[in-house]
C-alpha cells in the first residue's frame, strides 16, 4: 500500500515557489522533487492522521515543472494506480509576471458518485469535466488557469452522500444525534477523502494551484444566520464537537494551503509545526481543537480571510463571510470590527484589478436583495414586534442571510468599493470584481455609484457568480429566480427607505442567470474582463468521459460604466 492517503494538492504558488499538501498513512518524511529542486518536510499529526505541507523554492519562473512526491523515499506520486495512468505527469506551473491572469472559480460541490445514478440526481461534476479537458482526454485543452478559487461548500457536512452514510453507520448509531450529519474530526477527514479522491479531480488538484474559503455547508446549513439560530444550535448535545471538528479540519485541509510564506510565518500554530526540531512527530490535536474552539466562541481571535497580490496586475482578497459574523441582536454585522478593519486596509487601489472572493454574492438579483434587506428590518423590529417574529422565521426558513441581510456590512463594503473605484484610495483600478458562489445559479451584474455617493466611478464594478459546481437547484426554484433577476437595485427600495442605510451602489444583472453545474474562468485582458462558464455533458452514454460544454461567454469592457438613474 502506498504511503499516500490523500493528495497531493498544489496550493499557494508564486513565480518561483510552491506549496504541496499531502495526507499520509503514517508518520513520515515527505519529499517533493521538481526539476533540480528538492524540498522535504516531516509530517505532523492531528486526531490520529498525518499531514505535511512542503515548500519548494527556486523554481523557474513561468514554467510548468514536472514533479514527484516521495514518502519515506518511496515514490507515491505520480501514482501507479491504473485509474490515473492516462493522465499527464503532474506539474508545478509557476506564475509569469505580466501575463494576463486567469482565475477559475466556483462553489457548491457534493461528493457523490460519477455514475449514471449520481449524474441523474446531481448532474455532471463540472470540475471533473474541466479536469478531463485540462488533461487532454476529451479534447484539446485551452490555456490552463493560473489558479482555481473554491468559494465554499467543498464538503457537505449536513447533507451526506450514501458513501458517507455508510461510513457513519459503521462507527456509530445514525438514529441518534447528529444522525447522518458529521459528528467529529474523523468523519470530516473521511468526507474530504471522498471529495478529493476521484482520479480526474485528484489529478487536477495536484497540478492546478488552489485557494479556498468555507461557506455554511462546510459546517452546517445556515451557519451563523442569526442569534436565534446560534442559540438553538448551542442548546444541542452535539453542536460543540461538530463546529470544533469542522473548523479544525478546515484549518488542516483547506486554510493552511491558502497562506503564502509571510502569512504562514504569522500563524502561531504553523510556526509551532515548522519550528518542531524533534525526530518524533508533533501532535497538534490539542492545539488545533483549542484554536477551533476559540475561533468559534471569539471570532476576532483568528482570521480565516486572506489576500495576495499578483504584482501590480491584481489583488485577490478572499473574505470570511461566515465565522466572522457578529450576531448580537443589537449589534448585528457580517464582519466583526477586526475583520472589517483588515478588509478596509486591503480595499485599496494602485493595482490594475481588485478581485474580492466572498462565498456570498455582494450584489444579488435586485428582488432578492430587497427581500433580504426587508427580512433583516423585520427581524430587527423596525416594523414592530409581531413583524419581528415573522422576520426571524422568514430569514431562517428561506436562507435570507447574504450580505443584503446584513445591511450595515453591505453598505460598509459598498462604500469601500465606491471609494476604490473612484480613485479615492490610491490610483483607481480598472475593475473591482466580486467573485462569489452559494446561490446555486450563475450571473453577472454591473454596478454604478448612487448619485449621492460622491465621486463617479473610474473603474468597473462587477459581480460574477458561479454556483453550483455540482448541486443544482430544484426546477421550481429556477422559476422564482428568473423573476427576481429583473429590474435594477435601487438604493434601499421604497418600503425600506429610512429603515435601512442607503446603499452607495446601484446595479442590475447584465448576463444570466444560468442554472447548470458550472465552473467559471475569468481572464484579465488588456481591454476587458473575459468570463466563461462551462458545464460537463455526457455523450453516447459515456458517464466516465463528460465533455466540457460552454454555457456562456461574457465580456465586460473596462472603463467607467454609464450611470443609470
Amino acid at each position: 500500500m502506498s504511503g499516500l492517503r490523500l493528495g497531493p494538492l498544489l496550493r499557494y504558488v508564486d513565480d518561483t515557489s510552491a506549496t504541496v499538501w499531502v495526507e499520509t498513512l503514517e508518520c513520515s518524511e515527505v519529499e517533493v522533487r521538481a526539476g533540480d529542486r528538492t524540498a522535504r518536510a516531516r509530517t505532523f499529526a492531528a486526531h490520529g492522521r498525518h499531514y505535511a505541507l512542503v515548500h519548494v523554492t527556486g523554481l523557474p519562473t513561468g514554467q510548468a515543472t514536472p514533479y514527484t512526491v516521495l514518502v519515506d523515499d518511496e515514490r507515491v506520486w505520480p501514482s501507479d494506480d491504473p485509474d490515473l495512468a492516462e493522465f499527464p505527469p503532474p506539474v508545478i506551473p509557476t506564475l509569469e509576471p505580466g501575463k494576463p491572469l486567469r482565475v477559475a472559480f466556483g462553489s457548491c460541490r457534493v461528493s457523490v458518485s460519477h455514475d449514471e445514478e449520481g449524474n441523474a440526481e446531481f448532474g455532471v461534476d463540472a470540475l471533473r469535466a474541466y479536469a478531463l479537458r485540462m488533461a487532454g482526454l476529451t479534447g484539446e485543452p485551452d490555456r490552463w488557469p493560473d489558479l482555481v478559487v473554491f468559494l465554499g461548500d467543498q464538503v457537505y457536512a449536513d447533507d451526506t452522500s450514501p458513501l458517507m452514510k455508510e461510513f457513519i453507520a459503521a462507527r456509530r448509531d445514525p438514529s441518534k444525534p447528529p444522525w447522518t450529519e458529521l459528528k467529529d474530526y474523523e468523519e470530516y477527514a473521511h468526507l474530504y477523502g471522498l471529495a478529493w479522491s476521484d482520479p480526474a479531480n485528484r489529478w487536477l488538484l495536484s497540478t492546478l494551484p488552489s485557494a479556498m474559503i468555507f461557506d455554511d455547508h462546510d459546517i452546517r446549513d445556515d451557519w451563523n444566520t442569526s442569534h436565534d439560530w446560534r442559540v438553538e444550535m448551542e442548546a444541542t448535545t452535539w453542536w460543540h464537537e461538530r463546529v470544533v471538528a469542522g473548523l479544525g479540519s478546515y484549518w488542516v485541509y483547506q486554510h493552511l494551503g491558502n497562506l503564502g510564506p509571510e502569512d504562514r510565518a504569522g500563524d502561531a500554530l504553523w510556526q509551532r509545526i515548522a519550528g518542531h526540531a524533534s525526530e518524533e512527530e508533533l501532535d497538534i490535536t490539542a492545539d488545533l481543537d483549542a484554536l477551533a474552539d476559540r475561533a468559534d466562541r471569539e471570532p476576532e481571535s483568528y482570521r480565516w480571510s486572506f489576500s495576495r497580490d499578483f504584482g501590480t496586475q491584481a489583488r485577490l482578497v478572499v473574505v470570511d463571510s461566515r465565522a466572522a459574523r457578529v450576531l448580537q441582536p443589537d449589534q448585528r454585522a457580517m464582519l466583526d470590527d477586526a475583520e472589517l478593519a483588515w478588509l478596509d486596509e486591503r480595499m485599496q487601489g494602485d493595482v490594475d484589478h481588485v478581485l474580492v472572493g466572498t462565498s456570498l454574492p455582494v450584489l444579488l438579483a435586485p428582488a432578492l436583495h430587497h427581500a433580504e434587506a426587508l427580512s433583516e428590518a423585520l427581524a430587527q423590529g423596525r416594523f414592530g414586534r409581531v413583524a419581528a417574529r415573522f422576520g426571524e422565521w422568514a430569514r431562517t426558513t428561506a436562507d435570507l442571510e447574504h450580505w443584503a441581510a446584513f445591511q450595515q456590512g453591505f453598505v460598509d463594503l459598498s462604500r469601500m468599493t465606491v471609494e476604490v473605484a473612484a480613485g479615492l484610495r490610491g490610483t483607481a483600478p480598472r475593475s473591482v470584481t466580486f467573485l462569489s458562489g452559494d446561490v446555486h445559479h450563475s450571473y453577472v451584474a454591473e454596478a454604478w455609484a448612487d448619485p449621492r455617493a460622491g465621486a463617479p466611478l473610474v473603474g468597473r464594478v462587477v459581480q460574477a457568480t458561479c454556483s453550483p459546481i455540482r448541486n443544482p437547484l430544484p426546477r421550481f426554484m429556477t422559476m422564482l429566480l428568473r423573476g427576481a433577476a429583473r429590474g435594477k437595485a435601487r438604493p434601499t427600495g421604497r418600503l425600506l427607505a429610512g429603515r435601512v442605510p442607503r446603499s452607495p451602489l446601484r446595479w442590475r444583472l447584465t448576463s444570466g442567470p444560468w442554472y447548470d453545474n458550472n465552473l467559471a474562468v475569468l481572464e484579465l485582458l488588456p481591454d476587458r474582463l473575459h468570463f466563461r462558464w462551462s458545464r460537463g455533458e455526457i455523450r453516447d452514454g459515456h458517464t466516465d468521459r463528460p465533455t466540457l460544454h460552454r454555457v456562456a461567454t461574457v465580456d465586460v469592457p473596462l472603463g467607467p460604466v454609464a450611470r443609470e438613474d
